[in-house]
């Protein structure tokens, strides 16, 4: 870029997508001139998914404002939990997220998930057409100008992002409802309905089945539930209600 030069100063919680030289005090940009704001921040590394205002000189502006030389802009972050309008709130998971994904599915959160790459702008797409907000890592991807909403998933560890986004979206949590499989709704079912899908030992030990509306996959509570149970524990008292 060579034209006006601008001061912003980007957040801690940014600090993330920045470069260490432009972390903490405001430092000098050089702007083209005509691009808007929002492009120059998300050329500074910052997707505008994490950017809850823009400040110019003190009053806000939109991203698609122009900056002007000697402006001294300020980056905030989203401010949690994070009003998200119109739809239900309803969410999109790229295909490195799967644990996240069966973690939110878990706890009745409505969760669609990707299991092969099927690439950005499918993904985009998916989330415009389905009025859900997209969780992922890539900058790349939460940059697409198609995507109804989105947000990044902050940590690499699936305890930290099941927490990151429940913090953030404080989603309505309504455990043991869905399939984490498949996202679909879960209804209870009598033994014999799901009979087929026992081995001899659980169909000996076991009494209370549900089953998926959708995929017609089978659930009891096999030798995993206490860690799920564990899971869903921490999230209700943490961030139920």
């Amino acid at each position: 870029m060579n034209g006006p030069e601008i001061h912003v100063e980007f957040a801690p919680g940014l600090a993330l997508f920045v470069p260490h030289g432009r972390r903490g005090a405001a430092t000098a940009l050089t702007t083209d001139g005509v691009s808007s704001l929002g492009h120059v921040v998300e050329s500074a590394g910052v997707p505008l998914t994490e950017v809850g205002s823009l400040w110019v000189n003190g009053l806000e502006v939109p991203p698609s404002y122009v900056p002007a030389a000697g402006d001294r802009v300020s980056v905030r972050p989203v401010e949690r939990p994070q009003q998200v309008p119109g739809a239900p709130l309803r969410f999109l998971l790229d295909v490195h997220l799967g644990t996240l994904a069966r973690r939110l599915r878990l706890l009745g959160v409505d969760t669609a998930y990707e299991s092969t790459d099927i690439g950005d702008p499918a993904l985009a797409a998916r989330s415009a057409a389905e009025q859900r907000v997209m969780l992922s890592r890539d900058r790349g991807l939460l940059r697409r100008r198609e995507l109804w909403a989105g947000a990044y998933v902050y940590s690499t560890r699936p305890e930290d992002q099941l927490r990151d986004v429940l913090d953030r979206f404080r989603p309505e949590l309504r455990p043991w409802t869905r399939c984490t499989a498949c996202n679909g709704l879960l209804r209870e079912a009598r033994k014999d309905e799901v009979a087929h899908q026992l081995e001899g030992g659980t169909q000996r030990t076991y009494d209370v089945f549900a089953q998926c509306l959708d995929c017609g996959r089978a659930y009891w509570q096999g030798a995993h539930h206490d860690q799920l149970v564990a899971i869903v524990e921490r999230a209700l008292a943490e961030f139920a209600g």
